[in-house]
C-alpha cells in the first residue's frame, strides 16, 4: 500500500472514533390511559326507608312510620319495625289495630281479653292500669291482634306475626341434637314465675338457682315443651337446650304480654 493511501485510511478511522453516536429515535408518546373509576355503590333501599320511618317516628307518627318498612326484609328494617310495633302496642299510641272501648255493666278484663283476642296483662300495661279493677264508663284502648309464632331451629329465631304481617323477631336457643320438635302447636298455658318440674319428679320453685325456666313459661300442647326465659344468656342463638325454646328473660316477658292461650306456634327445621 502506498504511504499516502495508508494515511488517508487512518484519518478516516480516527474521525469515525471521535464522532458522537447518532441519537436514538424517541418513541412516539402514547396518550395517557383514561382513568377508571368504580361506579358509586347503588343506594340501599332499606336505608332510605329507615330514614323516612325515623323521621315519622320523631314526629310522633308511630303507626305511619311502619309503612315504608313493611315491604322490606333487611334485618335492620325489621328490627326498627319490631321496635315501632312494640312501642305502639305497649302504650296508648293510636293505631288502626286498636279499638277505643267504653266499659259497660258486666265487663271484666278477662272478658275483654277474650273478646279482643289479647291478654289481661297487655290491656293493663297499654292503659296504665295498676289493678284488675275497671269501672263503668272507663275508656280503654285495646289492641286487636291475631298473633302467630314462627320458630326456625336452624336460624334460632322466633318471629311474631300479626294477621300475617311481620310484628317482631327475637333470638332464641333451641334443642341440642335437634331435640326441639318440628310441627304445628298451640300455646296452652301461661305462667309467670314458673316452677320447674324436673324429669326425676322433683319440683324446683321459682327463684331457686337450680330452676332453669327464667321468669315466664308459655307451655305448648306437647308434654314438657314450651317457650321460656333463661339466665344463661350465652345459650341464646345456639342449639343447646333440652328441647324447649328459650329466650332472654326480658324477651319472654314481652311474649307473655303479647300471646294469649291458643296462639299458634309453628316450629320448622
Amino acid at each position: 500500500m502506498k504511504p499516502y493511501a495508508f494515511l488517508i485510511l487512518f484519518s478516516l478511522c480516527v474521525a469515525g472514533c471521535n464522532r458522537s453516536p447518532a441519537p436514538a429515535e424517541k418513541p412516539p408518546e402514547l396518550p395517557p390511559a383514561p382513568s377508571v373509576t368504580s361506579p358509586p355503590p347503588a343506594p340501599d333501599p332499606a336505608d332510605a326507608a329507615i330514614q323516612q320511618a325515623l323521621a315519622l317516628k320523631s314526629a310522633g307518627k308511630l303507626a305511619e312510620a311502619r309503612s315504608p318498612l313493611q315491604p322490606l326484609t333487611a334485618d335492620k328494617a325489621l328490627a326498627l319495625l319490631g321496635e315501632l310495633n312494640t312501642q305502639i302496642i305497649f302504650t296508648g299510641a293510636a293505631a288502626p289495630e286498636k279499638a277505643d272501648y267504653t266499659i259497660v255493666a258486666g265487663d271484666t278484663l278477662g272478658k275483654l281479653a277474650k273478646k279482643f283476642g289479647t291478654t289481661i296483662e297487655l290491656i293493663k300495661k297499654a292503659n296504665g292500669l295498676s289493678s284488675d279493677t275497671i269501672r263503668l264508663g272507663d275508656r280503654l284502648r285495646i289492641y286487636q291482634a291475631k298473633f302467630a309464632v314462627e320458630i326456625s331451629k336452624s336460624a334460632n329465631t322466633l318471629t311474631v306475626m300479626d294477621n300475617g304481617k311481620f310484628f317482631k323477631r327475637y333470638r332464641v336457643g333451641t334443642g341440642q341434637y335437634n331435640r326441639t320438635p318440628a310441627g304445628e302447636f298451640k300455646i296452652m298455658s301461661r305462667i309467670e314465675k314458673p316452677p320447674w318440674y324436673r324429669p326425676d319428679g322433683r319440683t324446683i320453685p321459682f327463684g331457686d338457682p337450680e330452676n332453669i325456666l327464667g321468669t315466664h313459661w308459655l307451655g305448648l300442647d306437647v308434654p314438657r315443651y314450651g317457650i321460656h326465659g333463661t339466665w344463661e344468656t350465652n345459650s341464646i342463638g345456639k342449639q343447646s337446650s333440652a328441647g324447649c325454646i328459650r329466650l332472654l328473660n326480658d324477651d319472654v316477658a314481652e311474649l307473655y304480654l303479647l300471646l294469649p292461650a291458643g296462639t299458634s306456634v309453628t316450629i320448622r327445621d
